[in-house]
């Protein structure tokens, strides 16, 4: 049980502790990025195109300290068709970024918007339409500043409670609607908080979580949802907020919550530092192992994450599945983007196959197609047609005996790949074997490939280990 309060606070003196050396951010930067932002706010005004309003964390008062995330948005009319929003409001962007710096880029998710670096602070300047209500929004975006009006109004005294909630699940690896991560929004740690009254009661409730848990604050839910975990969004009844959050991801956070709720710990509370492994140490690996690795790199399509990461997931499967026909069993499979390689990896029981194989024909009784099997195969040297369970068998040679001439060969392209991915690959790719897997730029994601575990034993490991 979590025990030992702070005098004055009713927390527990470990939680306090943390919040103040490691997630309330100091009055001085506080003071900075508020000025940061008063002063992106009245450019937007001065130009009388749109009004800009901070948005997210920042906007909430709910930010860790360090993060340095800044949101504005930029509202224009709802009456500008889309085409003159995209045009109008990425050329205010640019005006405004060019006044604080040089450096910015152009970014897309619904639409563009521009991505800046202000003053040490990572600014995402965001048209979007000035709507009446949630129930109006002509693209996503348009619902998020009712996102930041409803925190904003209900978070009062809760504050600490969701610094912790985001921290407990950056900690455990699981903070991050993006599609790597498949985890848990800031917006939706802040939903739990506010639905279950603090931090240590959400972590009471989820250690009793089961899938497909169904949490609707507001009690309006405009539609059915199948997802794991259902949050009705409380300013949009027909979108549930953690939409994004795995099977996995929801079982490492109930995971977690019973495991800190038993043993509370600082542990729970730190990011583990990013581990590589060097080529000798993989090669090491593979020979306790036993096992085959074979690697698939390709040059990253020129999209976001959100629309290459799920190609990457599909293609994974595919592979799988190519490999799988062929004989070859894999045990496990994972993928990488980076920003200029994808790395496909697949961890084979074997990569080498006899030059034989079993191919069962059609049963006796079906006469057309048994005749047929027969003629086609009854002068071959390899042993058969002969009766096995009442259909005939013929042994014949195995196309590809080895996993890297398969995955070499164009049969990669003729099997499920993302549209993207597969125009990717059909320039170019690379094929990788056992060590030669190895590379700089992906040797954070090879170890974490061959060193899987739940956090909640992540965390008791490092315990055993100090």
């Amino acid at each position: 049980m979590v025990s030992g309060t702070s005098e004055g606070t009713g927390r527990p003196a470990l939680e306090e502790k943390i919040l103040a050396e490691q997630l309330r951010p100091s009055s001085e930067e506080r003071k900075y990025i508020h000025g940061v932002a008063e002063r992106l706010l009245a450019a937007i005004a001065e130009s009388g195109k749109a009004e800009g309003m901070v948005v997210g964390s920042i906007a909430r008062d709910t930010w860790v300290k360090g993060d340095r995330d800044l949101d504005v948005f930029m509202l224009f009319s709802p009456d500008l068709p889309r085409e003159v929003l995209e045009a109008e409001g990425l050329a205010l962007a640019r005006s405004v970024a060019r006044k604080f710096t040089d450096t910015f880029c152009e970014k897309y998710a619904e639409h563009p918007y521009i991505n800046a670096t202000i003053e040490s602070i990572d600014v995402d300047l965001v048209p979007c339409y000035n709507v009446a209500s949630a129930a109006s929004i002509q693209s996503a975006v348009d619902r998020t500043p009712f996102h930041t009006r409803y925190i904003t109004e209900k978070i009062n005294g809760l504050v600490d409670d969701v610094l912790l909630a985001k921290q407990f699940a950056k900690a455990g690896g699981i903070y991050g609607s993006d599609q790597m991560t498949e985890g848990f929004s800031g917006y939706l740690c802040e939903l739990l908080v506010l639905h279950y009254g603090g931090f240590t009661p959400l972590l009471r409730a989820a250690s009793a979580w089961g899938p497909h848990l169904k949490i609707d604050i507001e009690h309006h839910a405009a539609k059915e949802f199948d997802e794991p975990l259902i949050v009705i969004d409380p300013v949009d009844p027909r979108r549930n907020v953690a939409a994004a959050v795995s099977l996995d991801r929801m079982a490492e956070f109930v995971e977690l919550a019973r495991g800190y709720l038993d043993t509370p710990s600082e542990a729970f509370f730190v990011q583990p530092p990013l581990r590589g492994i060097s080529r000798d140490e993989l090669a090491a690996i593979l020979s306790r192992r036993g096992t085959a690795l074979c690697a698939v790199t390709f040059a990253t399509p020129p999209f976001i994450e959100e629309i290459v990461v799920p190609q990457l997931k599909r293609s994974t499967g595919a592979i799988c599945d190519l490999l799988g026909r062929n004989g070859f069993v894999v045990h496990h499979a994972h993928y990488r983007m980076d920003t200029e390689r994808c790395m496909l990896l697949f961890e084979l029981l074997t990569d080498d196959l006899p030059p034989i194989r079993r191919h069962e024909g059609p049963p006796v009784w079906n006469r057309t197609n048994a005749e047929k099997f027969l003629e086609k195969y009854q002068g071959a040297l390899l042993p058969g047609p002969f009766i096995e369970n009442g259909r005939y068998v013929m042994e014949v040679p195995r196309e590809f005996g080895h996993a890297a001439d398969l995955l070499s060969s164009p049969a990669l392209l003729n099997v499920g790949v993302g549209r993207h991915i597969r125009i990717s690959l059909g320039k170019d790719w690379c094929v990788f074997e056992g060590a030669d897997c190895w590379q700089e730029e992906f040797a954070a994601f090879i170890a974490g490939f061959f060193s899987r575990c739940s956090p909640l034993v992540r965390i008791r490991r490092g315990r055993q280990g100090q």
